[in-house]
């Protein structure tokens, strides 16, 4: 008998005998129910004593899908691990993760097992067992009050499964599962879950076994993962330039197609290449009729091979969803074809990698069909789209790509894990294979493919992996965190921002008036002395060791600070608030920061124009004291040392308003503007562009 009936036979009568009564809401005791699930005397005297109850159950339903006895489960567990798996501490749930992704392993082959309701409970119960593993911690599993499991155990159980869940995403799949019931996962919300994957997996089917795109998809055998404007009243529209078509978009593991509408029928499909090196940018965009710049409900693409951009829209009544849920899954398909040229991963663990982001879709479009889940962010349940987010997550890549060769070298080799538990996994390319949606150039998944990894996670510990996604997420936490200090200070209003940002360069403010009034020699004492000591500190070469002393004096200011500030309160910045304007004044303010900003350019332009009328001659006798002012810098800067050009300078600088030299500084001051003033600026001529041109 086949390996996938053999299993499927099993799993149709897994809970007979060892069911779940008690988290069904039955209100016996536990000893009871234990008792009555039926299992024979010389069976119940084989319990593994430091188990509890619930993962003792879940040991026998693993033992039946292995149709190994559970003591030679455990003997096998016992030779192979190694010392620090068997720690006493850690043994009960060491074990059960053993047993656990051996049977899952196993009874993820059978085909249509995503659809099997003993499955759905078995990968729950496996969750319920895995937060109460030993003996001792049997009580904290309460009859009285709904069963639930918490974060860390679907992401251990789940990401077993690679169609389920995976490690990368994990975390921000049970926050969106879990939403509505308080970061506990109920097994209501997660068969429901498991009802959509099944849902996308069968129209998925639908979609690659059907006609479209047949002859344009046919040499890659690419999949068609989503379809849109196939309803005249939700047409997809594509902006190029200033004309517009409607039409029907069409996303596959490797081209974004789109077809326009004609009278019956759709033109042929203009592709946009996903997978190829094409400097590709897509982003949100603003899109409208004409070319204008109305809605926020458009997504542009642009690449080295397209002469301009084109821009698809999605129109809808009600904000841009539709938009943000197409921008995601063209992204994703976009970066694992990035990562993969990157990293230039081949052959069947290329297809590995790239059924990860299908599967990461068909998530997405699960979740969608469950309507009591909130709105969720998209891109945040798409594992390269999350990498390209996350602090770290070019270093979440590289170990992916790192595991990727790992398990090339070791299909190649023909080699076991190190590790040696004998665990046979499944990868998400063998997971596809078992939905009947085999990529090209696949190999069966029947064979071994790791010792000791299930999909990206391990029996016992952490994975390189799993350790970056760790420190990723924690980075990402403290982001948030700094995020929202952000917005919260955010404050409305141009007036109340400028006293906001006087408030805070106040001290830098001080710091400018004091040293500006040491430059205007107003305390001629203070001036004199600290013009010797910057003379000294210039002579004698300690220019770096006054700055290294600086950086010195801040932070010993900041340790101190933060010593006699333990315990109080944060130092809040008080800002009086001016009064508020009406809209008239603020649009005066507006107008009047925009003449300020033109007048700054314009002073720019004049500048630059100048410099272009010395360096070109244009004026000659202003050109001819430049070029000998330039000859006699090059002298100076040629003979003399650095030290003492930057004493020059300094002192220059500094005693420019001392009164021994204020009346010559101001003389060469007047000539020195008269000569700038007298320099014309370089001719511009202006010219507008054709009407025709334009309109074109």
């Amino acid at each position: 008998m086949p390996v996938a009936s053999k299993t499927r036979n099993i799993l149709e009568g897994l809970m007979r005998e060892s069911s779940f009564k008690w988290l069904l809401g039955n209100r016996a005791s536990l000893n009871e129910e234990f008792n009555e699930t039926g299992m024979p005397p010389s069976t119940q005297k084989n319990l593994i004593l430091d188990l509890s109850p619930v993962a003792n159950i879940v040991v026998r339903q693993c033992s039946k899908i292995l149709e190994i006895p559970t003591s030679e489960l455990q003997e096998s567990f016992n030779l192979e691990a190694s010392d620090s798996i068997k720690h006493p501490s850690l043994y009960a749930r060491n074990f059960l993760e053993y047993c656990c992704f051996r049977a899952l392993a196993l009874s993820i082959r059978a085909t249509g097992h995503l659809g099997d309701k003993k499955f759905r409970r078995l990968t729950y119960d496996m969750m319920v067992a895995w937060e109460t593993p030993a003996a001792a911690s049997h009580p904290l599993v309460s009859l009285n009050e709904d069963i639930s499991v918490g974060l860390e155990a679907f992401s251990r159980i789940a990401s077993a499964v690679p169609l389920i869940a995976n490690i990368i995403v994990s975390e921000s799949l049970f926050e969106v599962l879990t939403t509505a019931t308080g970061g506990r996962l109920h097994f209501f919300i997660y068969e429901k879950y498991l009802t959509g994957l099944e849902r996308a997996i069968k129209e998925l089917k639908a979609h690659t076994k059907s006609s479209l795109l047949s002859a344009s998809r046919s040499s890659r055998g690419e999949k068609i993962l989503e379809v849109d404007g196939t309803v005249t009243t939700q047409l997809v529209l594509e902006h190029i330039g200033m004309s517009t078509w409607p039409g029907r978009l069409t996303l596959t593991d490797h081209t974004l197609y789109f077809e326009a509408l004609r009278v019956v029928s759709f033109d042929n499909p203009k592709s946009y290449d996903l997978s190829e090196d094409l400097k590709q940018v897509v982003k949100p965009e603003l899109a409208g009729p004409w070319g204008t710049r109305l809605f926020d409900k458009a997504v542009l693409y642009k690449s080295i091979s397209l002469s301009e951009p084109v821009i698809f829209e999605f129109p809808e009544l009600k904000g841009h969803k539709r938009r943000d849920y197409w921008l995601a899954i063209i992204r994703e398909i976009l970066y694992v074809h990035r990562f993969i040229n990157k990293f230039q991963i081949k052959g069947i663990e290329q297809k590995d990698t790239l059924s990860k982001a299908v599967l990461g879709i068909l998530r997405i479009q699960a979740l969608q069909k469950i309507k009591s889940i909130p709105p969720f962010k998209f891109e945040t349940l798409l594992m390269f789209n999350l990498c390209d987010q996350l602090p770290g997550g070019d270093l979440i890549l590289e170990a992916l790509a790192k595991m990727s060769f790992y398990r090339e070298s070791e299909r190649s080799n023909s080699s076991r894990d190190t590790n040696g538990l004998g665990i046979y996994s499944i990868s998400s390319l063998g997971m596809f294979s078992n939905l009947g949606l085999v990529f090209r150039a696949s190999s069966s998944p029947s064979g071994p493919i790791d010792g000791l990894i299930l999909g990206d996670i391990a029996v016992g510990q952490l994975t390189s992996l799993e350790r970056v996604i760790k420190e990723s997420r924690n980075s990402h936490k403290k982001v948030v965190v700094a995020e929202a200090t952000v917005d919260g200070v955010k404050v409305d209003g141009i007036e109340t921002n400028m006293a906001v940002m006087k408030e805070l360069l106040l001290p830098l403010n001080e710091l400018i008036d004091g040293t500006l009034s040491l430059f205007s020699w107003h305390e001629p004492l203070n001036s004199s002395i600290f013009c010797l000591a910057g003379s000294f500190i210039i002579c004698r070469g300690y220019l770096n060791y006054t700055f290294a002393s600086l950086f010195i004096f801040v932070a010993a200011f900041m340790v101190l600070t933060k010593y006699f500030n333990q315990g109080r309160d944060v130092h809040q910045i008080r800002v009086i608030v001016p009064p508020p304007m009406n809209k008239m004044e603020q649009l005066l303010a507006v107008q009047n920061l925009i003449s300020q900003a033109e007048g700054f350019i314009q002073d720019g332009n004049i500048v630059l124009l100048k410099l272009r009328a010395l360096l070109l001659f244009i004026y000659p006798r202003a050109s001819v004291k430049f070029v000998v002012a330039l000859l006699i810098s090059a002298l100076v800067l040629a003979i003399l040392p650095i030290r003492y050009i930057m004493l020059m300078l300094y002192l220059e600088a500094f005693t420019r308003h001392s009164p021994p030299r204020k009346a010559s500084s101001e003389r060469w001051n007047r000539r020195l503007r008269e000569w700038w003033y007298s320099i014309p600026a370089a001719p511009v001529v202006l010219e507008r562009e054709k009407g025709e041109k334009k309109r074109k």
